[in-house]
Order: C-alpha cells, then structure tokens, then sequence
C-alpha cells in the first residue's frame, strides 16, 4: 500500500529467510540483517526489502504466534513508549544498500476491556509488536516521533532515497541519470 502510494510499478517476492533472532542480536542488527537476507534472496533490477520490529528495552517484538502471545506484547506494551524499527535494502547491479529508521511510538493505558475489544478484530496476528497504526490499534497510541509511514511498515522517505541512489528517483519518472 505505501509503496503503490509512491506511484512505484512493482511485483511483490515473498522469499523464505529465517528470521530467527540470533543470541545477543540488537533490534537494529536484526531488521538490518534480515532486510538484507530477503533484498539478496530475490533477484531482480532493483530488488527493495523491509523488514520492521517493535523493541521495548532492547526485548524484540516480531509478529505474535497466536492471539494469546499478541495479549501478552499488548500489555508489555501498555503504558509505555517503544521503538518500531525498520530496516530497509536495496540492491541492484551487484551493490545492497541500507537504511534504518526509528520511531518511538507512546502507547496509553491499555485496559483489559480494550484489548479484548482489539483483540477480537484478529488485527493483531500478522503485525510486528501485535497492532497496527493504521487500524483500530491507532486508538492506543498517544503520540509518534519520528515517520508515521515507518510504525505502518516502509519509511517513505528513506525509501525513497535509497531508491534514488539505486537510479531510481521517484521525483520523476523513470531511472535517473546518475548511479
């Protein structure tokens, strides 16, 4: 969706990586390294790759298991501010190029009533940290600093200039003079 936004012509690969955390493996080691593992499992022009994380504390938060894991990162969640975190690659003509972004993302009180409200929409099963911004989640957060697009899953404007550095400048259209 923010990537059709950009007015980009695409085709989407889902490649198979493990994304297992490795011991000891900082939140912005991890989407870096799987961003990275899925732009390289794909082979293309221009191939684009994201990968996004909730952290509290240092503790990664990926995509819950099932609707009793997405409860439990729900109330850790609860009351706290976070960092969503995403870690953008690009590769093209034998070169991978990367990109981090962090935003923190202040959540309200969530009491038990509204998460099992949230909870029963089955929203929070394919979202890293269990919620989505852009849906019924948006109502637990009290505030963002930093890219709304990234808490929705791709950073536009790192995107796109990783892009452009790529040759591909979405100011205009087509590949840009420059590599």
């Amino acid at each position: 969706m923010l990537l059709a936004q950009l007015g980009v012509d695409f085709e989407i690969y889902v490649p198979s990586v493990d994304e297992s955390q490795q011991p000891n493996e900082d939140p912005g080691d991890y989407v870096t390294r799987i961003s990275s593992a899925k732009a390289q499992a794909v082979t293309g022009d221009v191939v684009l790759a994201a990968d996004t994380c909730v952290s509290l504390n240092g503790t990664i938060y990926g995509k819950p298991s099932d609707i009793d894991h997405a409860e439990v990162i729900l109330k850790e969640l609860s009351g706290k501010t976070h960092q969503v975190i995403t870690g953008i690659a690009v590769q093209f003509d034998g070169h991978l190029l990367n990109g981090i972004v962090k935003t923190e993302v202040e959540f309200i009180d969530v009491h038990q009533s509204a998460l099992d409200w949230y909870l029963s929409l089955g929203d929070s099963l394919d979202k890293a940290g269990a919620y989505g911004i852009q849906g019924a989640a948006g109502a637990f957060v009290s505030a963002i600093h930093g890219s709304h697009s990234n808490v929705i899953g791709l950073p536009l404007v790192e995107t796109a200039n990783l892009l452009r550095d790529a040759g591909i400048d979405l100011m205009h259209t087509g590949r840009s003079d420059h590599q």
